[in-house]
Protein backbone atom coordinates (compact mmCIF):
# COMPACT_ATOMS: atom_id res chain seq x y z
CA UNK A 1 0.00 0.00 0.00
CA UNK A 2 2.95 2.34 0.70
CA UNK A 3 4.07 1.94 -2.91
CA UNK A 4 0.64 3.00 -4.17
CA UNK A 5 0.70 6.22 -2.15
CA UNK A 6 4.29 6.95 -3.15
CA UNK A 7 3.27 6.44 -6.79
CA UNK A 8 0.33 8.82 -6.45
CA UNK A 9 2.63 11.46 -4.97
CA UNK A 10 5.17 11.06 -7.77
CA UNK A 11 2.50 11.14 -10.47
CA UNK A 12 0.93 14.29 -9.02
CA UNK A 13 4.31 16.03 -8.79
CA UNK A 14 5.36 14.61 -12.14
CA UNK A 15 2.43 16.08 -14.05
CA UNK A 16 3.87 19.57 -13.64
CA UNK A 17 7.32 18.87 -15.11
CA UNK A 18 6.37 18.28 -18.77
CA UNK A 19 4.27 21.45 -18.56
CA UNK A 20 7.23 23.36 -17.13
CA UNK A 21 9.53 22.04 -19.88
CA UNK A 22 6.99 23.07 -22.52
CA UNK A 23 6.73 26.57 -21.04
CA UNK A 24 10.53 26.87 -20.94
CA UNK A 25 10.77 25.82 -24.58
CA UNK A 26 8.05 28.12 -25.86
CA UNK A 27 8.69 31.20 -23.71
CA UNK A 28 12.48 31.09 -24.02
CA UNK A 29 12.50 32.89 -20.69
CA UNK A 30 13.64 32.27 -17.13
CA UNK A 31 10.89 34.40 -15.64
CA UNK A 32 9.13 32.58 -12.83
CA UNK A 33 11.91 29.98 -12.60
CA UNK A 34 14.13 29.39 -9.59
CA UNK A 35 17.35 27.51 -10.18
CA UNK A 36 17.72 26.94 -6.41
CA UNK A 37 14.24 25.39 -6.25
CA UNK A 38 15.02 23.21 -9.27
CA UNK A 39 18.24 21.96 -7.67
CA UNK A 40 16.34 21.22 -4.45
CA UNK A 41 13.82 19.13 -6.40
CA UNK A 42 16.64 17.26 -8.16
CA UNK A 43 18.29 16.51 -4.81
CA UNK A 44 14.96 15.23 -3.50
CA UNK A 45 14.47 12.90 -6.45
CA UNK A 46 18.07 11.67 -6.16
CA UNK A 47 17.44 10.94 -2.47
CA UNK A 48 14.30 8.97 -3.37
CA UNK A 49 16.18 7.00 -6.03
CA UNK A 50 19.03 6.32 -3.59
CA UNK A 51 16.54 5.13 -1.00
CA UNK A 52 15.06 2.66 -3.48
CA UNK A 53 18.49 1.36 -4.49
CA UNK A 54 19.90 1.09 -0.96
CA UNK A 55 16.72 -0.59 0.25
CA UNK A 56 16.83 -2.95 -2.74
CA UNK A 57 13.22 -1.95 -3.41
CA UNK A 58 13.26 -2.12 -7.18
CA UNK A 59 9.74 -1.60 -8.46
CA UNK A 60 7.81 0.64 -10.84
CA UNK A 61 8.08 3.56 -8.41
CA UNK A 62 11.79 3.79 -9.23
CA UNK A 63 10.79 4.39 -12.85
CA UNK A 64 8.56 7.28 -11.74
CA UNK A 65 11.47 8.81 -9.81
CA UNK A 66 13.73 8.48 -12.84
CA UNK A 67 11.12 9.93 -15.20
CA UNK A 68 10.51 12.92 -12.94
CA UNK A 69 14.26 13.43 -12.52
CA UNK A 70 14.69 13.40 -16.30
CA UNK A 71 12.02 16.08 -16.82
CA UNK A 72 13.36 18.30 -14.04
CA UNK A 73 16.89 17.92 -15.45
CA UNK A 74 15.71 18.93 -18.92
CA UNK A 75 13.98 21.95 -17.40
CA UNK A 76 17.22 22.86 -15.60
CA UNK A 77 19.20 22.67 -18.85
CA UNK A 78 16.57 24.84 -20.55
CA UNK A 79 16.89 27.35 -17.69
CA UNK A 80 20.60 27.79 -18.42
CA UNK A 81 20.02 27.96 -22.17
CA UNK A 82 17.33 30.59 -21.72
CA UNK A 83 19.45 32.50 -19.18
CA UNK A 84 22.33 32.58 -21.65
CA UNK A 85 19.95 33.81 -24.36
CA UNK A 86 18.61 36.56 -22.05
CA UNK A 87 22.11 37.65 -21.07
CA UNK A 88 23.22 37.77 -24.71
CA UNK A 89 20.16 39.82 -25.63
CA UNK A 90 20.87 42.26 -22.78
CA UNK A 91 24.54 42.55 -23.72
CA UNK A 92 23.88 43.19 -27.38
CA UNK A 93 20.72 45.20 -26.87
CA UNK A 94 18.47 42.79 -28.70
Amino acid sequence: MVTVFESIMLICFGISWPISVYKSLTSKSTKGKSVVFTFAIIIGYLAGITGKIVGKNFNYVLVLYLLNLAFVSVDLVLYFINKHRENAAATFGL
